[in-house]
């Protein structure tokens, strides 16, 4: 699918990926887990609650850095101070890739190959139907990001700005230049609104800081309940707090739910 260049559009939606595209729950996450795993000499295994938590301080959107981190924590809690901890970046980044993507770079037989989607292409249509701009900005590498907007979704090139492109979240360089792009695709002076749909903390902050550098146009955040928080009821409930905690405007259990409809009402 190929989004049409619309000079009468009314907002912009950018998508996070990870969490609101696909699930990543028996991806990201496990490759997080077995990373480390491996770097405690498997001693310590996070639970998906332990990542959740992690993530929850807003400044862990990568999972390299995040898996990085939970292994020196775990050092720490064994009396270690950092300083006396051997770790390796590169080497987290290799055995995580090696497990999210597979032991080969070229062709990928990794956990990404399983992971669901949670729209479908049709959902975009409609937005572009409703003189939508839609775009993605996310913290996932472009390769992966790719394989699944391109390969598992047909979009043609469609407006991605991924990890190798602006810092990590929440700083909303990345958020603007997203935007930036999209309004490239059309004749207009406006500034128009711009919606932002993530599943975590640091994509809610992301549009906080967005507001902050660029007072002058409308930023909304809308909150996505990642699927592995709905299997229980209270766990969603205090997820979805913790994302209203950041200024979601509101908080959706599937992108799919953000239709020209909802956004209409966002926007008023």
């Amino acid at each position: 699918m190929t989004q049409k260049t619309d000079p009468t559009a009314h907002a912009i939606v950018i998508f996070d990926i990870d969490g609101v595209i696909r699930d990543v729950s028996g991806s990201y996450r496990v490759a997080l887990a077995d990373t480390v795993e491996h770097f405690t000499q498997q001693a310590y295994r996070p639970s998906p609650t332990e990542i959740d938590a992690l993530k929850a301080e807003g400044q862990w959107n990568n999972d390299w850095e995040a898996s990085q981190e939970l292994t020196y924590r775990y050092f720490e809690t064994q009396g270690k101070p950092r300083s006396q901890i051997a770790l390796n970046y590169e080497a987290i980044v290799t055995f995580f890739q090696s497990r999210y993507r597979g032991p080969d770079p070229n062709h990928w037989t990794g956990y990404i190959c399983q992971e669901p989607l949670l729209i479908q292409p049709s959902y975009l249509k409609t937005l572009t139907d409703a003189q939508l701009l839609w775009g993605f900005f996310s913290g996932a590498t472009r390769g992966s990001a790719n394989f699944i907007l391109e390969k598992r979704l047909g979009l043609k090139s469609p407006v991605l700005v991924a990890m190798e492109d602006a810092p990590g979240k929440p700083d909303p360089t990345g958020l603007f230049q997203a935007v930036q792009q999209l309004e490239g695709q059309i004749q207009s002076n406006i500034l128009l609104p711009v919606i932002y749909a993530g599943d975590t903390v640091a994509d809610l902050q992301t549009i906080q800081q967005a507001r902050k550098r660029q007072p002058d146009r409308t930023w909304i955040g809308v909150g996505i309940l990642p699927p592995h928080v709905q299997q229980s009821e209270s766990y969603a409930h205090a997820y979805a707090a913790k994302l209203q905690q950041v200024e979601a405007k509101v908080v959706l259990s599937n992108i799919e739910q953000l239709d020209p409809v909802q956004i209409r009402k966002l926007l008023t």
